[in-house]
C-alpha cells in the first residue's frame, strides 16, 4: 500500500443503458446531476472502449462543460482478455497496473462501463480490486443498473438471486445449462438472472420456452430506460401462446424463477 503520496481516487462512474441505440435521449433522464458533473471534471478515464466513452463525454460536455477539451483528456482501455483461453500474463498484469497510475499521482480516475454501473457483469472489477491493493479509494456513484432495474420490475424473488451471465451458444450445451439453471431455482427458490448479445435475443428466449417446464416464471425487460422500454413476467406457458418477437439491437434482461 502506498501511503507516502497523496493519491487520487477510483470514481466508478454510471453509464447509460442504450450503448448509444439513443443517444438523443437527454443523460439527466437517467443520470443524476452529481454523476454528470462529476464526469465533467474527470481528466483521466479507465474504460473498454476510448471511443464509445468519447461519445458519452460529448453527451456530457452538452449539459455540464468538460474541464479539459475532449482531446485532451486521457482515456486508456482496459486490457483484453487473452485469446484461447489462456491466463493473464506478467505483461497484462503490468498494463492493468498501469492504468491506475493516473491515481497514484494524485488524479482522480474515473472508470467507466459500455452500460450500466461498472464492475458488476464488467471487467472493470478487476481494477477496482487493485486499487483496494494499492491503497486507493474507490468512490462509487449512484446510476442506473439492468440487472437491478430487471429484477425489481419482474415481480420474481428479490431476497435471493443469482446473475448467471451468458449461455453456451451450442444449442445442447445450451439446453443443459438452462436445465441446470431451472433445478437450482427450484432447489433454492433462487431467482436467476441472465444475458445475451442484442443480436442473440431471439434465440435466446426461443431456447428458453423449448426447455423451461410450463409452470417456470420467466421475466423479459428491454431497453429499460429507453423509450419504449417494457418488462413483462409470465409462465413459460403463456409465453409460448406469445407470438411476439425481440428486438435485435436493444440489450434485454432474462429471469427465471422455477
Amino acid at each position: 500500500m502506498n501511503t507516502s503520496l497523496k493519491t487520487g481516487r477510483l470514481i466508478l462512474m454510471p453509464n447509460t443503458l442504450d450503448f448509444g441505440v439513443d443517444d438523443s435521449l437527454d443523460l439527466r433522464e437517467v443520470l443524476p446531476q452529481r454523476v454528470i458533473e462529476q464526469a465533467a471534471r474527470l481528466t483521466h478515464w479507465a474504460a473498454e472502449s476510448a471511443k464509445t466513452t468519447r461519445a458519452l463525454l460529448k453527451r456530457v460536455d452538452a449539459i455540464t462543460p468538460l474541464a479539459q477539451p475532449l482531446q485532451a483528456i486521457q482515456i486508456a482501455e482496459l486490457p483484453r482478455p487473452p485469446k484461447g483461453g489462456r491466463g493473464a500474463s506478467s505483461s497484462d498484469d503490468a498494463a492493468w497496473h498501469a492504468l491506475l497510475e493516473p491515481a497514484m499521482d494524485g488524479h482522480d480516475l474515473g472508470l467507466v462501463s459500455e452500460a450500466g454501473l461498472p464492475a458488476v457483469a464488467d471487467p472493470g472489477a478487476r481494477l477496482v480490486s487493485l486499487a483496494h491493493e494499492a491503497g486507493i479509494e474507490v468512490l462509487p456513484l449512484s446510476g442506473p443498473s439492468a440487472l437491478l432495474l430487471a429484477l425489481a420490475a419482474s415481480g420474481l424473488n428479490g431476497q435471493s438471486f443469482a446473475f448467471v451471465g451468458y449461455l453456451p451458444v451450442e444449442a445442447g450445451a445450451r439446453m443443459a445449462r438452462i436445465r441446470e439453471l431451472e433445478a437450482l431455482s427450484a432447489k433454492s427458490q433462487q431467482t436467476q438472472l441472465l444475458i445475451e448479445t442484442p443480436y442473440r435475443n431471439e434465440p435466446l428466449r426461443q431456447a428458453l420456452l423449448a426447455t423451461l417446464k410450463p409452470a417456470t416464471r420467466l421475466s423479459i425487460s428491454v431497453g429499460l430506460t429507453l423509450p419504449g422500454g417494457w418488462t413483462q413476467t409470465a409462465t413459460v406457458a403463456d409465453w409460448r401462446a406469445n407470438r411476439a418477437t425481440l428486438p435485435d439491437r436493444i440489450p434485454a434482461v432474462f429471469s427465471l424463477l422455477a
